[in-house]
């Protein structure tokens, strides 16, 4: 048992990019070499499995967990930067979606599925209510992630009201044993990556690389737009001055740090002390910067958006405007429920492509393929994420103070 788990300690002190990397290098040698050997499939097919059974209690334990504790006895400041990062997280997965539109991605998936969807509104909106509505246990063994999330919500807001602060703690206990279980999985990424890749290949040659070029570019456009374009637009309006000095030192400060550790979670001293430096409220920021790392996931928003309507559009579905809409606001309150390991974001794709009937398995395709192109998705969605906590903090901290000279002025 010991020698097990020093096997697994030197396998886990390597970087994960790194076997990713490696991975990725072996199973596109390995294909060309020794194509389609059906073992070697199986190394993928185990992964996706893994991710597909423990997904749904990620989500369901997170969401319970995150209502139960949540607190709503803010004052202003903490009203403002709220506000900001949940708009700017839906402002994503618009700009997200809209980029979508415009240059459409595919891939190809490993297995050919059929979706369950309808172009029939009244069809939709009857398919919707029963995923919403469905017995919990049936959510669960069919991977249903509207029922799972519907259920999460009553849970964890009954929890709040009545449960004992005991239950509370299990109740967080639980989702970080989930966070860490995940995690756990994870860390076994490089092999399944290997044994997709290698499926990839042997199936489809090289050209499948073309096609996570495609991906990558328009994730990595609607991040920047997000980041130069519309947080700073947002902040223009809430603060009525000129953003982008703000947010150089922001990008300065944190995005880089926050691109190679791959975690805000991680990069919250990094961030406190940039608070420091631009002379904040310490009790303000204190809280909306470990707040910020939990629910301000804009770069996750664009990543669940970006990877459903491209599963969709491999799929051959035709979205209509208002589902494309819909889909917006559950990524935007999937991505506010992200785990915090590396790839958390992907971990959540099910819930969004459950929206619009795309099988789980389709769905857990994508979050392999996902782990591919993390290496440099997973890196700058973090920037963009822990960046903009800092940003959305020192707006709000402006707004207040701006605010109270204001009432100053008028008193005197």
């Amino acid at each position: 048992m010991s020698n097990i788990r020093e096997a697994y300690e030197k396998w886990v002190s390597v970087s994960l990019v790194l076997r990713i990397i490696i991975a990725l290098v072996l199973g596109i040698a390995a294909a060309l070499a020794f194509p389609k050997s059906p073992y070697v499939y199986l190394l993928g097919d185990a992964f996706i499995w893994a991710l597909k059974a423990v997904a749904p209690f990620l989500v369901f334990f997170l969401v319970i967990a995150a209502i139960s504790h949540s607190t709503f006895n803010v004052g202003s400041r903490f009203k403002t930067v709220v506000k900001l990062y949940l708009i700017s997280t839906i402002v994503a997965a618009v700009v997200a979606t809209v980029i979508s539109y415009m240059w459409p991605a595919t891939v190809t998936f490993v297995s050919a599925y059929v979706p369950s969807y309808s172009d029939d509104a009244y069809d939709i909106v009857k398919t919707l209510v029963a995923k919403l509505i469905c017995n919990p246990v049936d959510a669960f063994a069919t991977a249903n992630f509207l029922g799972i999330l519907t259920w999460a919500l009553v849970i964890g807001l009954f929890m709040k009201s009545y449960a004992s602060e005991t239950t509370k703690a299990i109740s967080k206990d639980i989702s970080n044993i989930m966070t860490k279980v995940i995690g756990f999985v994870i860390q076994f990424a490089p092999v399944g990556i290997f044994g997709l890749i290698y499926n990839a290949v042997s199936e489809n040659g090289l050209g499948i690389f073309t096609e996570y070029g495609h991906l990558i570019l328009l994730l990595v456009i609607a991040m920047v737009l997000v980041m130069f374009v519309t947080n700073p637009l947002i902040a223009f309006i809430i603060s009525g001055r000129n953003p982008y000095p703000l947010l150089l030192k922001c990008l300065r400060g944190s995005a880089i740090t926050a691109f190679f550790t791959r975690s805000s979670a991680a990069n919250i001293p990094v961030n406190l002390e940039l608070c420091e430096e631009l002379g904040l409220d310490k009790n303000f920021y204190a809280v909306s910067i470990p707040l910020g790392a939990t629910v301000n996931m804009n770069g996750a928003a664009i990543t669940i958006t970006v990877m459903t309507l491209t599963a969709a559009n491999t799929l051959g579905m035709s979205i209509p405007l208002y589902m494309a809409v819909a889909l917006c606001v559950v990524a935007a309150l999937s991505a506010c429920g992200a785990s915090g390991v590396n790839g958390g974001s992907l971990l959540l794709i099910p819930l969004a492509c459950s929206m619009l009937g795309i099988p789980g398995d389709a769905a857990s395709e994508l979050i392999a393929i996902g782990f591919i192109i993390g290496v440099i998705q997973d890196s700058l969605e973090t920037a963009l994420n822990s960046s903009s906590d800092v940003f959305f903090t020192a707006i709000a901290d402006y707004r207040a103070r701006s605010e109270a000279d204001k009432m100053t002025g008028e008193g005197q």
